[in-house]
């Protein structure tokens, strides 16, 4: 396996991309069509990087980042494994490149947003976020340890919980906000 940057030079890889995507975020409207999640990516492409993992001619995941605040901050946007490929350390691997690339540039802080969508943090379970706001980022805890929420993969990257936005997609279904110094 190979990292590689994804370039609008390479369609077949760009349709493995965005053929990855409806199957690894079904909440996300925007890609659930081939057109659609094409678009995504060439957004990512004109307004950021993206890596590719690759195994031959096979994409076996992808990461893509948009620069914001200036180019001070990248806002790691999205990672994605084809499912047959997971806990091989591909995900790990993306975001070392990402990361690398955002160093090489002058990134400060590399950020991202992790929907709890389905339920799986115990933020999942309060009514009320605003009450007690950090006090609940300070408890946050995966609900069900065999099916961890992503925040937690990203925790062992070195990456912090910097806020939430609750109700973000709905009540009790909140957004975790995650940074981490590039510095």
């Amino acid at each position: 396996m190979e990292i590689v940057q994804l370039t609008a030079q390479q369609p077949d890889l760009l349709r493995q991309a965005a053929a990855l995507l409806p199957r690894l975020f079904p909440h996300a409207d925007d890609w659930q069509t081939l057109d659609g999640a094409l678009a995504e990516i060439q957004h990512i492409l004109d307004e950021g990087a993206a890596f590719a993992a690759v195994e031959g001619e096979r994409l076996l995941g992808w990461i893509g980042a948009l620069s914001v605040y200036d180019g001070h901050v990248w806002e790691l946007h999205p990672l994605g494994v084809d499912p047959a490929f997971q806990g091989q350390g591909i995900g790990r691997r993306l975001v070392e490149r990402l990361e690398e690339a955002a160093r090489a540039v002058g990134v400060s802080t590399m950020m991202l947003g992790t929907d709890d969508e389905d339920d799986r943090t115990t933020l999942s379970l309060v009514d009320d976020l605003y009450a007690d706001l950090w006090g609940h980022i300070a408890r946050l805890r995966n609900l069900d340890e065999r099916n961890p929420h992503p925040f937690s993969f990203y925790e062992q990257l070195g990456y912090r919980v910097v806020g939430i936005i609750p109700d973000a997609n709905g009540p009790r279904k909140p957004d975790i906000l995650m940074g981490k110094s590039m510095r």
